[in-house]
């Protein structure tokens, strides 16, 4: 039986640390995005004292103080987001949709985008807080 010299030039690349360093990298980033593209609009959104984070997926609706509405950080009208959101409520009837108000605007006018938001037939609806 004959050991090797050590003379080989070694040919073949460890990518073991490269892969490693990836999946850090690729684990920040996955739990940064959310917190990034979170907010389109700057909303903000009043605070309660007690609320629960949900584990569920939701539809975002952002209402800010200029009466802009966005669905999904696009930009949208009351008319369009009925329209789309009723073709979402069709193709998933277990739909969950939040709604991010300012909390500079009236009262009525949340009623009426929440009234938008259930006519579209929308049923599970959450209204942010911080």
């Amino acid at each position: 039986m004959q050991s090797g010299s050590g003379d080989e030039a070694i040919t073949a690349i460890n990518v073991t640390p490269l892969v490693d360093i990836i999946l850090v990298v690729l684990i920040i980033f996955m739990a940064t995005a959310p917190m990034i593209a979170k907010r389109a609009l700057k909303v903000e959104v009043p605070k309660a004292a007690h609320h629960e984070r949900t584990a569920t997926e939701t539809l975002q609706i952002l209402f800010d103080a200029q009466r802009q509405v966005a669905l999904g950080g696009k930009l949208t009208t009351a008319a369009e987001l009925a329209k789309t959101l009723s073709g979402l409520a069709k193709a998933r009837p277990d739909l969950h949709v939040s709604l991010s108000a300012d909390k500079t605007l009236p009262y009525g006018e949340v009623v009426a985008l929440l009234d938008v938001v259930r006519g579209a037939g929308v049923r599970k609806i959450g209204l942010e807080v911080k």
